[in-house]
Protein backbone atom coordinates (compact mmCIF):
# COMPACT_ATOMS: atom_id res chain seq x y z
CA UNK A 1 0.00 0.00 0.00
CA UNK A 2 1.59 3.34 -1.36
CA UNK A 3 1.99 5.96 1.84
CA UNK A 4 0.30 8.82 1.56
CA UNK A 5 3.08 11.55 1.46
CA UNK A 6 4.49 9.69 -2.09
CA UNK A 7 2.76 11.70 -4.29
CA UNK A 8 4.03 15.52 -2.05
CA UNK A 9 7.64 13.25 -2.30
CA UNK A 10 7.15 13.09 -6.27
CA UNK A 11 6.39 16.34 -7.13
CA UNK A 12 8.96 18.11 -4.48
CA UNK A 13 11.20 15.83 -6.38
CA UNK A 14 10.10 16.94 -10.02
CA UNK A 15 10.16 21.08 -8.97
CA UNK A 16 13.51 19.97 -7.86
CA UNK A 17 14.63 18.70 -10.71
CA UNK A 18 13.16 21.49 -12.89
CA UNK A 19 14.62 24.15 -10.87
CA UNK A 20 18.10 22.14 -11.71
CA UNK A 21 16.75 22.22 -15.20
CA UNK A 22 16.64 25.89 -14.72
CA UNK A 23 19.82 26.85 -12.91
CA UNK A 24 21.99 24.73 -15.57
CA UNK A 25 20.47 27.11 -18.76
CA UNK A 26 20.93 29.86 -16.79
CA UNK A 27 25.10 28.74 -15.59
CA UNK A 28 25.17 27.76 -19.43
CA UNK A 29 24.11 31.53 -20.57
CA UNK A 30 26.86 33.41 -18.34
CA UNK A 31 29.61 30.26 -19.29
CA UNK A 32 28.99 30.16 -23.13
CA UNK A 33 29.90 33.08 -23.71
CA UNK A 34 33.55 33.07 -21.88
CA UNK A 35 33.98 29.47 -23.81
CA UNK A 36 32.98 31.51 -26.84
CA UNK A 37 36.03 34.07 -25.96
CA UNK A 38 38.50 32.09 -24.98
CA UNK A 39 38.18 29.60 -28.04
CA UNK A 40 37.80 32.37 -30.45
CA UNK A 41 41.45 34.07 -28.75
CA UNK A 42 42.67 30.48 -30.01
CA UNK A 43 42.21 31.01 -33.81
CA UNK A 44 43.18 33.16 -37.02
CA UNK A 45 41.19 36.18 -37.48
CA UNK A 46 39.42 34.17 -40.74
CA UNK A 47 38.24 31.29 -38.53
CA UNK A 48 36.24 33.42 -35.96
CA UNK A 49 33.45 34.28 -38.43
CA UNK A 50 33.83 31.04 -40.40
CA UNK A 51 30.08 29.24 -40.43
CA UNK A 52 28.95 26.89 -38.99
CA UNK A 53 30.87 28.29 -35.84
CA UNK A 54 33.63 25.92 -34.37
CA UNK A 55 33.67 25.93 -30.61
CA UNK A 56 37.14 23.95 -30.62
CA UNK A 57 39.91 25.49 -32.53
CA UNK A 58 41.63 22.50 -34.90
CA UNK A 59 44.93 24.27 -34.61
CA UNK A 60 45.31 26.62 -31.51
CA UNK A 61 47.25 30.11 -32.42
CA UNK A 62 48.99 30.79 -29.13
CA UNK A 63 50.78 33.52 -30.79
CA UNK A 64 47.81 35.67 -30.72
CA UNK A 65 48.33 36.10 -26.60
CA UNK A 66 52.45 37.46 -27.03
CA UNK A 67 50.85 39.75 -29.95
CA UNK A 68 48.80 41.41 -26.93
CA UNK A 69 52.05 42.40 -25.51
CA UNK A 70 53.76 43.19 -28.62
CA UNK A 71 50.87 45.77 -29.44
CA UNK A 72 50.03 47.31 -26.52
CA UNK A 73 51.61 48.31 -22.94
CA UNK A 74 49.47 45.30 -21.48
CA UNK A 75 52.02 45.67 -17.84
CA UNK A 76 51.56 49.06 -17.55
CA UNK A 77 47.27 48.82 -17.84
CA UNK A 78 47.49 45.73 -15.41
CA UNK A 79 49.45 47.88 -13.14
CA UNK A 80 47.21 50.95 -13.48
CA UNK A 81 44.32 48.63 -13.08
CA UNK A 82 45.42 46.76 -10.28
CA UNK A 83 46.48 49.99 -8.25
CA UNK A 84 42.68 52.09 -9.00
CA UNK A 85 40.86 48.87 -8.63
CA UNK A 86 42.82 48.31 -5.63
CA UNK A 87 43.21 51.43 -3.98
CA UNK A 88 39.01 51.82 -4.34
CA UNK A 89 38.46 48.29 -3.03
CA UNK A 90 40.25 48.97 0.48
CA UNK A 91 38.82 52.75 1.16
CA UNK A 92 35.40 51.26 0.41
CA UNK A 93 35.40 48.43 2.74
CA UNK A 94 36.65 50.88 5.14
CA UNK A 95 34.41 53.90 4.73
CA UNK A 96 31.22 51.52 3.71
CA UNK A 97 31.93 49.33 6.76
CA UNK A 98 32.42 52.19 9.53
CA UNK A 99 29.16 53.89 8.01
CA UNK A 100 27.17 50.66 8.13
CA UNK A 101 28.31 50.21 11.77
CA UNK A 102 26.99 53.42 12.45
CA UNK A 103 24.11 53.63 10.89
CA UNK A 104 23.20 50.37 12.40
CA UNK A 105 24.41 50.62 16.07
CA UNK A 106 25.09 53.94 16.59
CA UNK A 107 22.21 56.30 17.93
CA UNK A 108 22.76 59.85 16.89
CA UNK A 109 19.91 62.62 15.48
CA UNK A 110 18.34 62.34 11.82
CA UNK A 111 20.26 59.13 11.61
CA UNK A 112 16.97 57.87 9.47
CA UNK A 113 17.03 61.44 6.93
CA UNK A 114 20.58 60.97 6.49
CA UNK A 115 20.82 57.23 5.63
CA UNK A 116 17.49 57.94 3.15
CA UNK A 117 19.73 60.50 1.43
CA UNK A 118 22.55 58.00 0.98
CA UNK A 119 20.86 55.27 -0.50
CA UNK A 120 18.87 58.01 -2.54
CA UNK A 121 21.81 58.51 -4.35
CA UNK A 122 22.01 55.08 -5.98
CA UNK A 123 19.19 56.01 -7.87
CA UNK A 124 21.14 58.54 -9.48
CA UNK A 125 22.94 57.50 -12.88
CA UNK A 126 26.75 58.17 -13.06
CA UNK A 127 26.01 59.61 -16.47
CA UNK A 128 24.24 62.89 -14.82
CA UNK A 129 27.07 63.36 -12.08
CA UNK A 130 30.21 63.20 -14.56
CA UNK A 131 30.50 66.76 -15.45
CA UNK A 132 30.46 68.47 -11.97
CA UNK A 133 32.79 65.60 -10.50
CA UNK A 134 35.20 66.09 -13.60
CA UNK A 135 35.37 69.88 -12.85
CA UNK A 136 36.20 69.23 -9.28
CA UNK A 137 39.07 66.72 -10.63
CA UNK A 138 40.05 69.60 -12.47
CA UNK A 139 40.08 71.81 -10.02
CA UNK A 140 41.87 69.62 -7.73
CA UNK A 141 44.86 69.04 -9.93
CA UNK A 142 44.12 65.27 -11.01
CA UNK A 143 43.08 65.54 -14.36
CA UNK A 144 44.83 62.80 -16.32
CA UNK A 145 45.89 60.73 -12.69
CA UNK A 146 44.86 57.85 -11.41
CA UNK A 147 44.04 59.65 -8.54
CA UNK A 148 41.11 61.22 -10.46
CA UNK A 149 39.41 57.37 -10.60
CA UNK A 150 39.96 56.29 -6.85
CA UNK A 151 39.14 59.75 -5.03
CA UNK A 152 35.16 59.74 -5.76
CA UNK A 153 34.66 56.11 -5.72
CA UNK A 154 36.13 56.48 -1.87
CA UNK A 155 32.63 55.83 -0.39
CA UNK A 156 29.86 53.68 -1.99
CA UNK A 157 26.07 53.97 -1.00
CA UNK A 158 25.63 49.92 -2.05
CA UNK A 159 28.47 49.22 0.70
CA UNK A 160 27.02 51.50 3.26
CA UNK A 161 23.73 49.93 3.13
CA UNK A 162 25.25 46.49 2.63
CA UNK A 163 27.49 46.37 5.93
CA UNK A 164 24.33 48.10 7.68
CA UNK A 165 22.30 45.44 7.04
CA UNK A 166 24.58 43.04 8.21
CA UNK A 167 25.37 44.56 11.16
CA UNK A 168 21.55 45.13 12.44
CA UNK A 169 21.08 41.60 12.49
CA UNK A 170 24.26 41.11 15.31
CA UNK A 171 23.15 41.09 18.75
CA UNK A 172 23.02 44.56 20.53
CA UNK A 173 24.48 42.54 24.19
CA UNK A 174 28.30 42.36 22.37
CA UNK A 175 28.49 46.48 22.21
CA UNK A 176 26.41 46.53 25.49
CA UNK A 177 29.72 43.67 27.40
CA UNK A 178 31.94 46.05 25.15
CA UNK A 179 31.13 49.90 27.09
CA UNK A 180 30.82 47.61 30.28
CA UNK A 181 34.22 46.91 29.87
CA UNK A 182 34.93 50.07 29.26
CA UNK A 183 35.72 50.27 25.89
CA UNK A 184 34.99 52.91 23.45
CA UNK A 185 32.88 53.21 20.05
CA UNK A 186 36.09 52.58 17.55
CA UNK A 187 37.00 49.51 19.93
CA UNK A 188 34.31 48.00 19.79
CA UNK A 189 33.90 48.58 15.97
CA UNK A 190 36.75 47.63 15.36
CA UNK A 191 37.69 44.45 17.92
CA UNK A 192 34.46 43.12 18.30
CA UNK A 193 32.01 43.96 15.30
CA UNK A 194 34.57 44.01 11.89
CA UNK A 195 36.13 40.54 12.97
CA UNK A 196 32.55 39.09 12.78
CA UNK A 197 31.74 40.90 9.75
CA UNK A 198 34.23 39.06 7.04
CA UNK A 199 31.68 38.07 4.77
CA UNK A 200 29.77 40.41 4.18
CA UNK A 201 33.22 42.40 3.87
CA UNK A 202 34.22 39.67 1.49
CA UNK A 203 31.36 40.21 -0.30
CA UNK A 204 31.52 43.92 -0.80
CA UNK A 205 35.40 43.21 -1.79
CA UNK A 206 34.34 40.79 -4.57
CA UNK A 207 31.50 42.63 -5.88
CA UNK A 208 33.84 46.16 -5.86
CA UNK A 209 36.95 44.36 -7.30
CA UNK A 210 34.62 43.06 -10.29
CA UNK A 211 32.64 46.51 -11.02
CA UNK A 212 35.81 49.07 -11.04
CA UNK A 213 38.47 45.93 -12.36
CA UNK A 214 35.63 46.26 -15.74
CA UNK A 215 34.93 49.95 -15.69
CA UNK A 216 35.26 51.87 -18.84
CA UNK A 217 33.28 54.49 -18.77
CA UNK A 218 35.10 57.41 -16.00
CA UNK A 219 38.71 56.15 -17.04
CA UNK A 220 37.58 57.08 -20.87
CA UNK A 221 36.39 60.40 -19.46
CA UNK A 222 39.24 61.10 -17.22
CA UNK A 223 42.42 59.73 -18.16
CA UNK A 224 44.13 60.94 -21.61
CA UNK A 225 47.63 59.30 -21.64
CA UNK A 226 48.29 56.14 -22.57
CA UNK A 227 50.43 55.62 -19.65
CA UNK A 228 47.86 55.61 -17.29
CA UNK A 229 45.04 54.17 -19.22
CA UNK A 230 43.21 51.02 -17.24
CA UNK A 231 43.12 47.68 -18.63
CA UNK A 232 39.24 47.85 -20.44
CA UNK A 233 40.29 51.24 -21.58
CA UNK A 234 43.97 50.45 -23.03
CA UNK A 235 42.64 47.24 -24.28
CA UNK A 236 40.10 48.95 -27.17
CA UNK A 237 43.46 49.94 -28.81
CA UNK A 238 43.87 46.51 -30.63
CA UNK A 239 41.40 47.10 -32.32
CA UNK A 240 43.50 49.53 -34.73
CA UNK A 241 42.32 52.45 -36.75
CA UNK A 242 38.35 51.88 -38.08
CA UNK A 243 37.70 48.49 -35.97
CA UNK A 244 40.79 47.28 -38.62
CA UNK A 245 43.00 45.07 -36.08
CA UNK A 246 42.43 41.41 -35.19
CA UNK A 247 39.39 40.26 -33.49
CA UNK A 248 41.58 36.91 -32.27
CA UNK A 249 43.76 39.09 -30.61
CA UNK A 250 41.24 41.69 -28.75
CA UNK A 251 39.34 38.19 -27.59
CA UNK A 252 43.32 37.37 -26.44
CA UNK A 253 43.80 40.29 -24.35
CA UNK A 254 39.92 40.18 -22.88
CA UNK A 255 41.01 36.80 -21.46
CA UNK A 256 43.81 38.51 -20.39
CA UNK A 257 41.91 40.69 -18.35
CA UNK A 258 39.22 38.16 -17.27
CA UNK A 259 42.04 36.48 -15.22
CA UNK A 260 42.28 38.54 -12.22
CA UNK A 261 38.66 38.93 -11.70
CA UNK A 262 38.04 34.65 -11.77
CA UNK A 263 40.58 34.19 -9.78
CA UNK A 264 39.60 36.81 -6.98
CA UNK A 265 35.68 35.10 -7.13
CA UNK A 266 37.50 31.50 -6.68
CA UNK A 267 40.03 32.68 -3.51
CA UNK A 268 37.19 34.50 -2.01
CA UNK A 269 33.70 32.23 -3.07
CA UNK A 270 33.10 31.11 0.38
CA UNK A 271 33.07 34.61 2.29
CA UNK A 272 30.87 35.75 -0.72
CA UNK A 273 28.71 32.79 -0.24
CA UNK A 274 28.31 33.35 3.60
CA UNK A 275 27.81 36.85 3.03
CA UNK A 276 25.12 36.91 0.67
CA UNK A 277 23.27 34.71 2.23
CA UNK A 278 23.85 36.10 5.96
CA UNK A 279 20.81 38.38 5.50
CA UNK A 280 17.98 35.64 4.49
CA UNK A 281 17.00 34.57 8.00
CA UNK A 282 16.69 36.17 11.19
Amino acid sequence: MPRLGAPHAVTRKAWRGLGLILLIIIAAAFVLPILWTVSTSLRTPAESFSNPPQWIPLAPVWSNYSAVFEQVPLATFFLNSVVVTGAIVVLQLITSTMSGYAFALVRFRGKGAVFAMVLATMMVPAQTTIIPIFILIRYLGLSDNLASLVVPAIGGAFGTFLMRQYFLQMPGELAEAGRVDGASNFQIFSRIYVPIALPPMATLAVLNFSAYWNEFFRPLIFLQSTDNFTLPVGLVSLQGNFGTGSISIVLAGVVVALIPSIAIFLLAQRYFVEGITAGSFR
